[in-house]
């Protein structure tokens, strides 16, 4: 059994499961958002912190790593582990994953991936779209048992700049919340 899982956040730089092989590539029709509220990892219930999850999008992409997962028990050892990492996260698809932006076909078609749907029974913690302003005071204002909200955003904006990745929304928000921070010193 092979099992094949797709990280498009904090998941790009920090796998926290063994794995055979990393990939870096894209998904079709999804586009990344800081809409997911966290109320566990990066924030609390009363200050929740925002992390990112997928937004339907056709004709867009979304960069991330794709990583391999071959033994059976490393599989469901790490299953069991994002069971619990993205428990806030509602929704599981199975995508087809690119290596190449002319291919035809997908490298790997099944590629698990975790998403927070906009379906607030499914869903309590989605917060949704807002302004960049009001996202990033959000992500300065968040802190929880995985660390400050910031963090997070600084590291993805670093872990898809690594991959060869400038995506608009996490560099706006990146500066953004950069911009305040400077302002509030």
């Amino acid at each position: 059994m092979v099992m094949w899982v797709f990280g498009y956040g904090s998941l790009i730089s920090k796998a926290g499961f063994h794995y055979d092989e990393r990939v870096i590539g894209f998904i079709k029709g999804y586009r990344r958002v800081f809409y997911q509220g966290s109320t566990d990892h990066r924030g609390t219930p009363e200050f929740p912190g925002r992390t990112v999850t997928l937004e339907p999008a056709p004709g867009e992409i979304c960069w991330g790593a794709a990583y391999k997962i071959s033994k059976e028990e490393d599989a469901e050892t790490a299953l069991t582990y994002l069971e619990v990492r993205e428990k806030q996260y509602d929704k599981k698809e199975y995508l087809d994953f690119y290596t190449d932006l002319t291919a035809t076909s997908p490298a790997v078609s099944g590629v698990m991936v975790y998403i927070a749907t906009a379906d607030k029974k499914a869903n309590v913690n989605y917060l949704g779209p807002a302004s960049d302003e009001e996202i990033a005071r959000q992500i300065i204002q968040a802190e929880g048992p995985a660390g400050p909200n910031r963090d997070y955003l600084f590291n993805l904006e670093k872990a898809l700049l690594q991959i060869g990745c400038k995506d608009k929304h996490v560099i706006d928000l990146a500066n953004e919340v950069r911009r305040i921070l400077e302002e509030e010193q």
